[in-house]
């Protein structure tokens, strides 16, 4: 137990290292030292990564610490997904005195066009554009679009900017769109359209300001157009992890100012990050060293102590009081570090600091004896099998699957996921003849559904380390390879 003059002491001299000063934007939007916009509760990025199949590129907002809106870009289709033609671009320009970022992008990528670790079919349609990015005052920025010639006339009202808003967290919320209001749906619904052959639903509204989360201090965001209409729509219709997407198509015979948006966040006043503690989700092992990490808010530069509790039958029991020790920076928090080596009697614990709360965990000298590993092998191996019917007691996980497994792929293909075929099938078989026996066997490839046989060469090796390593024999499932059944929490005394 640490005595006050310790701790207080400690306290001190890492609240003097904490001190070191983080440019951050305060008052409004303005270029930090990062090269984003940012203000206290608010962040706006351009480009800063690139990642669309991701939702993790273009115009992205962080208002109050969640990552809102994203993907904001020129694309060609209403409610593109992963498949779809993405543009190529040169690096971000900054220019601190207009407080603008510009980049330069071009479709096609010939990087990707039919070619590539994933090839892209992209139509015949070559154009560059520029996308401005202007803080303007307060919360508010503008995006603007001015191409190099404009669009055929056959691609008007197809190529629009789009930006891409986080559906968890609008589910149940409201929008007003011009004045009227609607609620952002749990799950797609129609009326459907077809577009280039897709089946969509129709925009959920149409108008020149959108007002998203009215009600929602923390997320009420306005978007207005100048000059093209803006479109609301539900990208998970066509997409099960497409977003609720906001688009505005290019007008004709316009180059300059072919989209013109202003968007104003709402920033809470005095809005600070809420630290966040992270324990080890498992537990700790009495004799081993115990850190926990706390992230902070930029802005928290005197560091609080940490107590630590043990859960009791009557409650929590206060057993331990430390102190914090600043880590350093890292993206956009401060991070420290939190010390209770020195607790090693067993029992289920909670950490605090502040009015925050860790999650319970456990000091235990069996802290990996259950409920540790064993979900990887009772639920997670069996799932991902392939060619196997999947049932735990009166639930399906899915049916025998891929019997038809496999062809011959044809010569000079490029495939998803780095597959290529050469001008040679490099064996007997000829482009489309069955390859018999490749039905049996093997998992899924992080839900593509392929079999990377690498991925299967590694997982087998490391289940038969356990066994030799460590004299694993756990056996909760049974697996009929004849039948092709397999039954979670149903041994078969096969380890």
């Amino acid at each position: 137990m640490k005595t006050t003059y310790t701790i207080v002491r400690s306290l001190l001299i890492a609240g003097i290292l904490f001190l070191i000063p983080v440019t951050y934007g305060q008052g409004s939007l303005t270029l930090n030292e990062r090269g984003y916009f940012s203000m206290n509760g608010l962040d706006v990025t351009v480009f800063s990564d690139f990642y669309p199949e991701g939702h993790q590129s273009g115009v992205t907002i962080i208002q109050h610490g969640n990552r809102v809106a994203a993907n904001g870009d020129l694309r060609l289709e209403p409610s593109p997904g992963q498949w779809s033609p993405v543009p190529a671009g040169t690096a971000t320009v900054i220019d601190e005195s207009a407080n603008t970022i510009s980049k330069t992008l071009w479709f096609p990528d010939s990087a990707k066009n039919r070619r590539g670790f994933n090839p892209v079919t992209y139509p015949d349609l070559q154009f560059t554009y520029h996308i401005h990015v202007t803080a303007t005052g307060g919360s508010s920025f503008t995006v603007r679009v001015d191409l190099d010639e404009p669009l055929p006339v056959e691609w008007l009202d197809r190529v629009g900017f789009n930006l891409e808003l986080f559906p968890g967290d609008l589910f149940g919320k409201t929008y007003l769109m011009d004045g009227r209001p609607g609620i952002f749906p749990t799950q797609p619904t129609g009326p459907m359209t077809v577009y280039d052959d897709e089946y969509l639903t129709e925009a959920m509204d149409t108008g020149y300001e959108l007002v998203i989360a009215p009600e929602e201090p923390d997320q009420r965001m306005v978007i207005t157009s100048s000059r093209q209409p803006l479109e609301l729509r539900d990208g998970r219709s066509n997409h099960n992890n497409g977003w609720f997407i906001v688009r505005s198509t290019v007008q004709a015979n316009v180059t300059k100012g072919a989209i013109e948006w202003i968007v104003t966040p709402n920033v809470v006043p005095g809005w600070k990050y809420a630290p966040v503690i992270q324990v080890s989700q498992l537990g700790y092992h009495p004799g081993q060293r115990k850190l926990a990490v706390v992230e902070l808010d930029p802005q928290d530069t005197v560091l609080q102590a940490f107590r630590l509790f043990r859960v009791e039958p009557s409650g929590k029991v206060p057993v331990e009081t430390g102190v914090v020790r600043y880590w350093g920076n890292f993206l956009r928090y401060r991070y420290a570090t939190l010390d209770f080596s020195e607790v090693d009697t067993p029992g289920i614990y909670e950490l605090s600091y502040g009015e925050t709360s860790s999650h319970p965990f456990r000091i235990a000298a069996d802290v990996y004896k259950r409920n540790t590993w064993q979900p990887t092998l009772e639920y997670y191996l069996p799932v991902q099998m392939c060619h196997m019917r999947v049932n735990e007691k009166y639930r399906v996980w899915h049916g025998r699957c891929h019997m038809d497994d496999a062809l011959m792929a044809p010569t000079n293909h490029n495939h998803f996921d780095g597959y290529f075929q050469g001008p040679s099938t490099l064996c007997d078989y000829r482009s489309g003849d069955p390859v018999v026996g490749l039905n049996s066997g093997g998992w899924h490839d992080a839900g593509d559904y392929d079999l990377r046989v690498e991925s299967q060469a590694g997982t087998v090796h490391r289940l038969a380390m356990m066994i030799e390593e460590f004299g694993l024999d756990h056996d909760a499932t049974s697996v009929d390879q004849e039948k092709k059944v397999v039954e979670i929490h149903q041994p078969d005394g096969r380890p």
